[in-house]
C-alpha cells in the first residue's frame, strides 16, 4: 500500500539531512507516511512538478540548491513571505492538486536568534552570500531591526539583489576580497553582531571560507548555515577568537519543522530536538 509522502529536491541531493528530519518526526508521531530524498535537474523541475502534481498522495516537497527560484513560475500561487524574498523552499500541494510555493528559511534562521534579543541599542549583521538562502536571511533579518551590510564576491551583484534592505551608503556592500585580517574590536554590550555566513562554502567538498576577522566586534555571533559537517571550520575559528556560534542544523531544524506542518498537517515534535541532532551527526 501506498503512503502519503513529501520530497526533498535538488541537484546535489546525496547530502541532504531532511529525510533524516521528517523520517525521525513521523515515527516519533506516529504518522503512516514517508519522506524521500530525490535528484531533479534543473532540466527535470518542470517534469518534476507535473508529474507529482496528479499524485494525490504527494504532500509537496522541500526544495534545495539549485530550484528555489527556478520553481517559482512552475506554482500556481506564492505566499506573500516567500514572494518578496524571491525565492521559495517549500512546496505544498493543495486538494484541489494547485502548488502553493512557501519560504520557511526565515522563520527557520531566525528561531536560534530570536533568544538572542534584547534591549540592546543597535542590531547588525553582516551576511556573506548573494544567493537564495542569503535573500532569505536578509529579509528576516530587516524585518527583526537589524542594520545588515552584506559581503560577497560580488558587491554589484549583492546591491540588485539586496539594495532594498541595505543602508543607501556604499559602505553596507563589501567585497570579501577586501577584508583585513586583524585583531577584534572590543566587546560592545550596545550592539548585538551577528556574522552570518549564507555560501556553501566549508561545506563537504567545497572550499573553506577564508573570513579575515579583524574589524568584528569580539562579542559577535557566528552564524553558519551549511549543515554538512554541523561543525564547520568557521565556527571553529569562530570560537578560537572567543566568539559564540551557531550551527547550520539549528536553521535546517527549525524550517523543516515549519514545513513538516505544512505537509502532515501536525506540530513537529520539537522537545525531541537534542535527540534529533544526535541522530543528525552519526
Amino acid at each position: 500500500m501506498r503512503l502519503p509522502y513529501a520530497d526533498v529536491i535538488g541537484d546535489p541531493i546525496a547530502q541532504s539531512k531532511s529525510p533524516v528530519i521528517h523520517g525521525f518526526w513521523l515515527a516519533k508521531l506516529g504518522i503512516e507516511a514517508e519522506y524521500h530524498r530525490c535528484l531533479v535537474t534543473t532540466d527535470g523541475l518542470a517534469a518534476y512538478l507535473a508529474e507529482r502534481r496528479g499524485d494525490a498522495l504527494w504532500r509537496g516537497c522541500n526544495v534545495t540548491m539549485p530550484h528555489k527560484q527556478a520553481v517559482m513560475p512552475l506554482l500556481d500561487r506564492i505566499d506573500d513571505e516567500a514572494a518578496r524574498i524571491g525565492a521559495v523552499n517549500t512546496v505544498v500541494r493543495e486538494a484541489d492538486g494547485s502548488l502553493t510555493g512557501h519560504n520557511t528559511d526565515a522563520p527557520g534562521f531566525l528561531e536560534p536568534v530570536l533568544p538572542l534579543l534584547g534591549d540592546e541599542d543597535y542590531r547588525f549583521a553582516y551576511v556573506i552570500g548573494t544567493g537564495g538562502a542569503a535573500r532569505a536571511i536578509i529579509d528576516a533579518l530587516f524585518h527583526t531591526e537589524f542594520m545588515i551590510w552584506s559581503i560577497s564576491r560580488n558587491p554589484a551583484k549583492a546591491k540588485a539583489e539586496f539594495g532594498r534592505y541595505l543602508g543607501e551608503d556604499p559602505e553596507f556592500l563589501i567585497d570579501l576580497a577586501e577584508l583585513k585580517p586583524g585583531p577584534l574590536r572590543p566587546a560592545d554590550p550596545e550592539v548585538l553582531s551577528l556574522i552570518v555566513n549564507a555560501t556553501p562554502l566549508g561545506m563537504t567538498g567545497q572550499p573553506p571560507l577564508d573570513l579575515p576577522w579583524g574589524g568584528f566586534l569580539a562579542n559577535a555571533t557566528v552564524y553558519d548555515i551549511v549543515t554538512a559537517p554541523a561543525d564547520t571550520a568557521l565556527l571553529q575559528q569562530a570560537r578560537a577568537h572567543g566568539l559564540a556560534t551557531i550551527d547550520g542544523l539549528a536553521m535546517l531544524i527549525g524550517q523543516a519543522a515549519a514545513a513538516f506542518e505544512k505537509f502532515f498537517g501536525v506540530p513537529a515534535p520539537r522537545s525531541q530536538d537534542s535527540e534529533l541532532r544526535r541522530l543528525m551527526t552519526q
